[in-house]
């Protein structure tokens, strides 16, 4: 999959068949819908993958002491660009992605 591909994804009713689960909650982030997003990132804090899509859905909430927390747990520094530039930095770094 592309990453062209994941975005046209978003207009399906469902997220596609057979991906992670954090590609997952980053479908339904990029559609907005944070609770979905939130519960798939709550599945395991033991995966920085997990972790990242956390900070980046406190972050995007206005949480940012919560962020912080879970930005230190992925082993990555408090993103500094856009919401849309971390999301679509963190759907380019799934191994599901062409690169």
């Amino acid at each position: 999959m592309t990453y062209e591909s994941f975005v046209a994804c978003l207009a399906e009713a469902e997220p596609p068949t057979g991906i992670s689960l954090v590609l997952q909650g980053l479908w339904y982030a990029g559609r907005q819908q944070w609770e979905q997003a939130h519960t798939l990132a709550q599945v395991t804090d033991r995966d920085q993958r997990h972790n990242w899509l956390h900070a980046y859905l406190h972050r995007q909430e206005g949480d940012l002491g919560n962020a912080a927390y879970w930005y230190r747990r992925a082993g990555r520094s408090v993103f500094t660009g856009s919401l849309t530039e971390e999301w679509e930095q963190l759907v380019r770094a799934q191994p599901e992605i062409a690169r």
